[in-house]
């Protein structure tokens, strides 16, 4: 499932800018496409227009319910809405506000979620720095020498760009409890660092696109370092 919605508080249409020529959406779809491990994938949207979109580059297209395309819409209702209209065992959500997230690291992430048996998981970035949490020291302390990055445990910082649940298990939950983001087993899967670049405001939009661009320009250039880099290394 990739979910899309027509509006958005802080970019609007967002789903349908353009990053190189392309709208944001396709990059998800192509990824989702590209990994090769799901029997179907669908584009869940709240506007017909996703529909053209979807036929476009090959996939279904689900319009769900006008009350679950609303900014103040639960995560909960839109994944159980979609699992009761498509059966399956589990159900993947891969988040087109994640642009650069490849088909390798999906298929990586459904091979996590499959290897240890989870009922939920959710992509994590792991951050190893000097964390606080309402003002207070979060993975270090402040009673000894000062801690290096390297030996911090690090800050899991959810990034969203896939989230998987097994359907049984989370529609039982959710009509026993109402919710059932966190059912069952759950796990996390770390992603890397350019899959963490989620899109929410134009800044992000025009930071995917300069990256976009400049990975497909320079992907097989080396590193440079000034001359004195030699002089360094050899003492």
């Amino acid at each position: 499932m990739i979910p899309a919605r027509i509006g958005s508080t802080r970019l609007p249409m967002k789903n349908l800018a353009l990053i190189d020529g392309e709208p944001m959406i396709a990059y998800a779809i192509k990824a989702a496409k590209d990994s090769g491990v799901f029997d179907r994938v669908v584009v869940n949207a709240d506007a017909p227009v996703f529909a053209k979109i979807a036929q476009r580059y090959g996939v279904e297209f689900y319009h769900r319910p006008a009350q679950l395309g609303s900014s103040t819409t639960k995560s909960d209702d839109v994944v159980r809405d979609f699992m009761r209209n498509h059966p399956s065992d589990i159900l993947a959500w891969v988040n087109p506000t994640s642009p650069l997230q490849t088909a390798s690291e999906v298929r990586q992430v459904v091979g996590h979620f499959e290897n240890e048996a989870l009922d939920t998981l959710i992509t994590v970035r792991d951050e190893q720095v000097h964390a606080n949490f309402q003002g207070r020291p979060l993975n270090y302390t402040t009673t000894g020498l000062f801690a290096q990055t390297q030996d911090l445990v690090p800050v899991e910082l959810f990034v969203y760009s896939v989230m998987m649940w097994r359907t049984t298990p989370f529609l039982t939950a959710y009509e026993q409890q109402g919710h059932a983001f966190f059912v069952g087993k759950v796990g996390f899967f770390p992603v890397e660092k350019l899959s963490a670049i989620i899109i929410k405001r134009e800044e992000d939009l025009k930071l995917a696109e300069f990256v976009i661009k400049t990975l497909r320009a320079d992907r097989n250039e080396p590193l440079r370092y000034d001359p004195l880099a030699d002089e360094a290394r050899h003492g």
